[in-house]
């Protein structure tokens, strides 16, 4: 199990690059990592430290654990992501993902597993 030190820069280099992934679609709702809110950098750190522990799950496997979190947190499926409101609209199976997300899932988990300090 990684060191949260390294789970955190780890988490924050795949929150950045999900970020200007999301401009380079479109959406600009992201903030920069110093600026974003607990929950959501909470959100980062659970999918890496998931993608550590599961080197071999399929991105569909990451999306659901990341699915599961926010279910179990409250969340639900709604049009518009909405933190006040726990709605999130990939709140759906990865394959009922549009594919600019699910390609932000991909990125995700290869940032992670190129950065990962224990499969060196």
């Amino acid at each position: 199990m990684p060191s949260i030190f390294d789970a955190n820069y780890i988490a924050k280099v795949c929150h950045q690059a999900n970020k200007a992934w999301c401009e380079v679609n479109g959406d600009n709702t992201q903030k920069e990592w110093d600026n974003a809110e607990e929950w959501q950098k909470e959100s980062a750190r659970r999918g890496v430290e998931f993608k550590i522990n599961n080197p071999n799950a399929g991105d569909d496997a990451q999306h659901n654990a990341w699915m599961k979190d926010k279910v179990e947190a409250g969340w639900v499926y709604g049009e518009v992501k909405d933190a006040e409101a726990k709605t999130h609209p990939c709140i759906v199976p990865f394959n009922q993902l549009p594919k600019f997300q699910q390609a932000k899932d991909k990125l995700f988990c290869a940032i992670v597993e190129a950065l990962n300090p224990f499969d060196k």
